[in-house]
Parts: structure tokens; C-alpha cells; sequence
């Protein structure tokens, strides 16, 4: 099964992380492994507030890409956008059905 990491955070310069992440995942071109899945998502009771959710095939595929110094750069870059810091759930995938 795989795993999905969850990041929630706030911020009040949302065009400037949307660059941000727009530029990370060009960047990434064909290195993005298959099954990878990105969803940017904000909260309709909090506008402030995201929570992006990060599909990988396996827990290893996203160790691997954690341990990328251009992964580490864009976290960083990330934090500082953010009003205060990003909150982490990393989750195995137990069961899926299909929509």
C-alpha cells in the first residue's frame, strides 16, 4: 500500500506559496515518481489555512525524496511563507476503495 503525508498550514501570502510550489514541481520534471499525487487544499472556515496532501506509492519513495537537498530547500523556502509552523501526519495506507 502507500503512504500519504499530510501538511496543514497557514499563511497570508498564499500567491506567493502557490510560486513557490509551482516552481518546485517543474523543477521536479521527470523525477516525480509514478503514483506520486499532490493535492493543495484550504480551509473554507479558516481562509488562512491549508492542508496539502502528498501521495507516494510506498513509505520508502517519499523517505527518499525527504532526504533530496532540493526537497529540503523548498521546505525551507515554505516555512518561511508560512505564519507559523507547518503541522506533519505521515500515514501508512491501510485500504482504499474506489470512488
Amino acid at each position: 500500500m502507500g503512504f500519504i503525508q499530510i501538511i496543514e498550514y497557514e499563511t497570508d501570502r498564499p500567491e506567493e506559496m502557490r510560486a513557490l510550489g509551482d516552481a518546485r514541481m517543474a523543477e521536479a520534471g521527470n523525477t516525480v515518481p509514478p503514483g506520486f499525487r499532490l493535492t493543495i487544499t484550504q480551509d473554507r472556515d479558516h481562509p488562512n489555512r491549508y492542508v496539502t496532501i502528498v501521495e507516494f506509492p510506498s513509505y520508502e519513495t517519499a523517505m527518499e525524496n525527504s532526504e533530496r537537498p532540493d526537497t529540503d530547500a523548498f521546505a525551507r523556502k515554505m516555512a518561511e511563507l508560512c505564519t507559523g509552523p507547518p503541522r506533519f501526519r505521515n500515514l501508512d495506507v491501510r485500504q482504499v476503495h474506489p470512488s
